[in-house]
């Protein structure tokens, strides 16, 4: 509903509102135990940030994601129908046949069903071991969901009757497991800011970089939409998340003595789990990729680093060299791809968009799926400082830190500029000279801030940068 227009300056920061306003109703009303039920993006970290800030009994249990779209025989899902747009721009659909693909996309209720960010969080409530095992991918439309429902309410009762607390089960090594899971399912990018949030309400800490060194050791196991053909309701046939830790558990990457909201351990969950279906989820001796999902790159455009799902990258884009086309504005971007001013080998540089200059830091899923939808997919990069939809595939490289508003080489790239990409190395440069960066930024001065009243301004001083989770301060 927020995507594409001024709304989606406040999914991120309601993450913050959704975790205070459980922490005031919890703690008003003298509530002894939680069962939380979220369903999309920011809703899931923010009831288990306020899980951690709170710290009594709780569970959660998610709605479910919907089933997959079907269009003329083809799957379809939200990620896909996004992507139409550029079709219908280029004249190979007309407006009745886009509008159809969009009622046929998203079929009934639950998170859109591909591994986005809803999905990919309620996954990796399994692996931190706040939900029960089937929560992640039970279908939001089957019984077995009322049943999972059932069972939290009932184990949150023994949760409170033995005293077992979200600190006791949200450890440090709870926190590295989902980060393990996030990179053998190829999750959304949202992640390296929910968990690292999630990590601080439990005292802990949870650097960028722990991402990036997690990605290189863990294999790609699912190849789940955006990116690959598969959906939740495929991974849910061939096992589930207990089935993907089954299989990291056999290359001895999870801890497995990590206790669980059903009373056992990790290891105890998953020790039957071996997957039904090996071509969804892969042995640990034949994944799709010998890395994870995700990849961390820095370089003088981010110091502090930037994102990227490596998963979701095509071959012939995972090295790109090319002049910047350099927009402010996400809209602005957006229509430039559709009107055929970005061209093949470009790299589209989209600034201002962070957490702070945003404010809110807006998912950019316009420009990518433009990019998509226009047949340069294998040809144009994206990079922001904004972030991205879990339905974001491409060469789109998001989460730049420092953001533009703080003034760094990232600020001053203009126009025709050369940037060179080398997801592979983890590398990302901005290939002008030292001398002439630096007499840019003498004459630098931030853009006029794009929203001036409300809570957004508030939350605007007292963000804190994407790579340490965009935590309010």
């Amino acid at each position: 509903i927020t995507m594409s227009h001024e709304g989606m300056r406040y999914p991120l920061a309601s993450r913050e509102l959704i975790a205070d306003s459980i922490e005031s109703m919890t703690l008003a009303h003298g509530i002894d135990a939680l069962v939380m039920i979220p369903n999309c993006d920011k809703t899931v970290p923010a009831m288990i940030m306020a899980a951690g800030r709170l710290n009594i009994p709780a569970i959660i249990v998610s709605g479910g994601p919907m089933p997959t779209g079907k269009y003329k025989g083809e799957d379809a899902d939200y990620s896909t129908a996004i992507e139409q747009i550029g079709q219908y721009k280029r004249g190979n659909m007309t407006e009745e046949e886009i509008e159809n693909y969009a009622l046929s996309a998203c079929p009934g209720c639950g998170s859109c069903a591909g591994m986005f960010t809803a999905n990919t969080m309620n996954c990796l409530t399994e692996a931190l071991g706040l939900g029960l095992p089937g929560n992640g991918t039970i279908p939001s439309h089957f019984g077995a969901r009322i049943a999972l429902a059932k069972r939290a309410g009932i184990r949150i009762v023994g949760l409170f009757n033995e005293g077992v607390l979200p600190s006791d089960i949200v450890t440090q090594d709870a926190l590295i497991n989902a980060v393990t899971v996030d990179m053998a399912i190829a999750g959304s990018t949202n992640t390296t800011l929910h968990l690292p949030a999630i990590a601080r309400e439990y005292g802990l800490e949870l650097p960028l970089d722990v991402f990036d060194e997690m990605s290189k050791k863990t294999p790609s196991l699912c190849k789940i939409s955006p990116s690959g053909k598969h959906h939740l309701d495929d991974l849910y046939f061939a096992g589930g998340i207990q089935s993907v830790m089954y299989e990291l558990g056999q290359m001895n990457l999870l801890n497995e003595d990590c206790i669980t909201v059903n009373g056992k351990t990790i290891g105890e969950n998953i020790k039957n789990e071996k997957p039904a279906l090996s071509s969804v989820i892969r042995s640990g001796d034949d994944p799709f990729s010998k890395e994870g999902g995700i990849a961390v790159l820095k370089g003088n455009i981010a110091p502090d680093g930037a994102v990227v799902k490596v998963a979701a990258v095509v071959e012939e884009m995972r090295k790109h060299r090319g002049p910047a086309k350099v927009f402010n504005y996400m809209e602005d971007a957006t229509n430039a791809i559709y009107d055929g001013k970005v061209v093949a080998g470009d790299v589209v540089v989209i600034k201002y968009e962070g957490p702070k200059g945003g404010p809110g830091m807006r998912e950019m899923l316009s420009p990518t799926a433009a990019i998509v939808g226009m047949g340069l997919d294998r040809e144009v990069a994206l990079i922001t400082d904004g972030r991205f939809s879990g339905a974001t595939r491409g060469a789109a490289i998001g989460h730049v830190s420092p953001e533009a508003t703080e003034g760094t080489p990232f600020s001053v790239i203009e126009d025709g500029d050369i940037i060179n990409i080398d997801i592979e190395n983890r590398s990302l440069e901005l290939e002008v000279e030292d001398s002439i960066i630096e007499e840019r930024l003498n004459n630098w001065k931030p853009l006029d801030p794009k929203v001036t009243k409300g809570y957004l301004v508030r939350y605007a001083k007292s963000v804190s940068s994407a790579s340490r989770g965009a935590i309010v301060e």
